[in-house]
């Protein structure tokens, strides 16, 4: 028997066992949405001083899949009327077969829908090397993550910056950010816990305390992951499923697995986790205040801000060069 909506009488197309509510399309719809715009006053990405004359930039990281698709979808719609907000979709191509491609296009049917201004960055046009290049000669023996965070985190910021942006804004769920919490708290990295949370300034605080870095955001933070999914599926949002094939996060992907098992077991362990971070996290801003950032400056290179004399993708690049 179906059940209902815990809201009214229409055949319930979602449970959340961590709330123990039954939701139809339409409640779910708002509660999706609901949480979405909560978290943008949470972080206040639509300040006060925003004007039509003077509007905010929202910059979004936008790969293809269901997360960035849904993240972009409902930003367009809440805010396409809203002349206080300019939106710009930013997507990037690392150059792998059979994989980005595929994603991209979704990403170039979205956004012409939904009428958005996008950008797309490649590696091969930047650094001259496309990433399944990078994976095949591995000059630093790491795993091609590695290289391709660098590389995305110096497109995302560059881009952002040239692109007179706010607030960068990407995709990252409850499930990516519980995971990562464990996964900081099992490594004891306290400093790094510092880095990511402060109760005044809210995520990466070193990203709006340093002027080099544009503010990133998170709006899908307090939402499941299956919850996007389902959102993508019910209101036909086009998003690309599949696994980059240069994936090799061991160690995240041991984290999936307990989470989602920990999650079937005792509903609400992902919003614990992430509360219980967070305050610990605070607490651990408070002892590394001054310690966990360094003096930035110009890579002697590139120009970029770093800690040392060169950044680490100037070092990648001349590894490849070698």
């Amino acid at each position: 028997m179906a059940m209902e909506c815990s809201k009214c009488d229409q055949p319930a197309v979602m449970h959340a066992a961590y709330s123990g509510a039954h939701l139809c399309e339409t409640h779910f719809r708002e509660s999706v949405e609901r949480r979405i715009r909560k978290r943008i006053r949470t972080d206040d990405l639509l300040p006060s001083s925003a004007t039509p004359e003077e509007p905010v930039t929202w910059v979004i990281g936008l790969s293809g899949g269901k997360d960035s698709t849904v993240l972009t979808h409902v930003l367009a719609e809440t805010f396409e009327a809203d002349p206080r907000v300019e939106l710009v979709a930013l997507s990037i191509h690392e150059g792998i077969a059979g994989y980005r491609d595929e994603s991209l296009e979704v990403a170039r049917e979205l956004v012409a829908d939904l009428d958005v201004e996008h950008v797309t960055v490649e590696y091969e046009s930047e650094y001259g090397v496309r990433m399944d290049q990078v994976a095949d000669a591995d000059p630093l023996d790491m795993a091609p993550c590695a290289y391709c965070g660098v590389f995305r985190r110096d497109v995302l910021s560059r881009y952002a910056d040239d692109l007179d942006a706010d607030v960068l804004l990407t995709g990252h769920n409850l499930d990516d950010e519980a995971e990562t919490a464990l996964m900081n708290f099992l490594e004891g990295d306290v400093a790094q816990m510092a880095k990511h949370y402060d109760a005044s300034l809210g995520p990466f605080p070193e990203r709006r305390e340093e002027p080099a870095f544009v503010p990133r955001a998170k709006p899908l933070r307090d939402i499941p992951e299956k919850e996007i999914a389902l959102y993508a599926h019910l209101f036909d949002v086009p998003s690309h499923i599949a696994e980059c094939p240069h994936s090799t996060e061991s160690f995240r992907g041991d984290i999936q697995d307990l989470m989602l098992s920990l999650e079937e077991t005792h509903p609400g362990t992902r919003h614990s986790i992430l509360a219980g971070y967070e305050d610990l996290a605070a607490m651990a801003a408070d002892r590394y205040r001054g310690e966990t950032t360094s003096e930035l400056t110009p890579c002697s290179t590139c120009g970029s801000p770093t800690t040392g004399d060169r950044c680490r993708k100037c070092e990648i690049l001349d590894s490849l060069a070698d």
